[in-house]
């Protein structure tokens, strides 16, 4: 059977079953308005939102679970608490479909990363600019 190919977020959400596209949908509407500038795009078939530096946050439907993805260590630690009662594995966070969506929870995450994108961006910015000196005053000699 082959693969579907999602052409919109919308209709990635209708290929689920009701319950999981009512938590879908809802972990969409926090994304929104925790990421106001960034573009919601399908990616790797699976809802995605990304910035002019990257990819921020992933967000997926199983049967028994909805997942956002990548989430780092650094996010992890810092949310440590919150995350206790969801699985967490190789930078997924699991959360179960019978349970209320953590709107306030999927927020923070979103804004963190939204934060590592941004600077990860920025101190590779800074790498390259340092590299190019470099090489400009090596060739200079």
């Amino acid at each position: 059977m082959p693969k579907p190919s999602f052409r919109s977020v919308d209709e990635y959400v209708a290929s689920h079953p009701a319950a999981t596209q009512t938590a879908l949908r809802r972990v969409r509407t926090v994304l929104q308005k925790a990421l106001p500038g960034a573009e919601e795009v399908i990616s790797y078939q699976i809802a995605a939102y990304k910035v002019a530096e990257g990819p921020v946050l992933y967000f997926a439907g199983w049967k028994q679970h909805y997942s956002l993805y990548p989430a780092s260590a650094e996010i992890v630690a810092a949310l440590q608490e919150e995350l206790a009662p969801y699985l967490i594995n190789k930078g997924t966070i699991r959360f179960p479909l019978d349970e209320k969506v953590p709107a306030a929870l999927i927020r923070r995450i979103a804004v963190l990363r939204l934060a590592e994108v941004t600077a990860k961006k920025k101190t590779a910015k800074k790498k390259t600019a340092k590299k190019k000196t470099a090489k400009k005053t090596a060739t200079r000699r």
